[in-house]
């Protein structure tokens, strides 16, 4: 009818790019939990890319449009656990609590999240070393540690010579080295959260300001 303004129709391609991305995402996902079911049930190095995408169901050439080697999906772990790590410490370096409390509140939240997962913590742990990830990982548990304990400087309960950032390595060294010692060992994790804060304690006796200490 002549002068009868058309609506535009919504834009198809915009819509099969959505479900696109959306079916993308659901394979990469599928893919990922695969894998790690598979490595947890049999370890890393016995798993074949053939069992990675017979178990998620997809054809093998697909899962190099996701992933350009298995190592890959190590990274992946990885950057998902620090992701989780992250939240969960910085949570606790804004709950307001003093200092030491802070960090012994870490140290458990950390025990925590891995003793929740042991067995996937104990074989993905061990393909990131083996890898040579831990050389060039972001220290991504330092900046948080250093954080609290430049609040609990500020507040005057750590002493005006401790440099916040050295106490922040010296505490993620403390917490990947005994989490690297039990996986190592093949130990329960039952007392690593109680191991974590007796050493952190360790650490802080030095770092805290005492009465009658200068």
């Amino acid at each position: 009818m002549a002068g009868t303004r058309r609506v535009a129709e919504p834009a198809a391609p915009t819509q099969a790019v959505g479900r696109r991305e959306r079916h993308k995402r659901a394979t990469y996902e599928r893919l990922y939990a695969a894998a790690l079911d598979l490595f947890t049930e049999q370890g890393y190095e016995e798993t074949s890319i053939e069992d990675i995408t017979e178990r998620a169901d997809v054809a093998r050439g697909t899962f190099f449009n996701y992933f350009e080697k298995k190592e890959e999906v190590i990274a992946a772990w990885g950057t998902r656990r620090r992701d989780t790590l992250r939240g969960e410490l910085g949570a606790i370096a804004d709950g307001g609590l003093d200092v030491l409390s802070s960090l012994e509140n870490c140290m458990r939240a950390l025990a925590r999240i891995n003793k929740s997962e042991w067995r996937t913590t104990q074989v993905m742990l061990t393909a990131w070393v083996r890898c040579g990830h831990p050389i060039f990982e972001e220290p991504y548990a330092t900046p948080l540690f250093a954080e609290i304990v430049s609040a609990g400087k500020e507040a005057g309960d750590v002493g005006e010579h401790v440099d916040p950032l050295l106490v922040g390595n010296m505490l993620r060294d403390v917490y990947l080295g005994t989490l690297y010692r039990y996986v190592g060992r093949g130990k329960q994790p039952t007392t690593l959260a109680n191991e974590l804060v007796t050493t952190l304690r360790l650490v802080m006796n030095g770092v805290l300001v005492r009465p009658g200490r200068q």
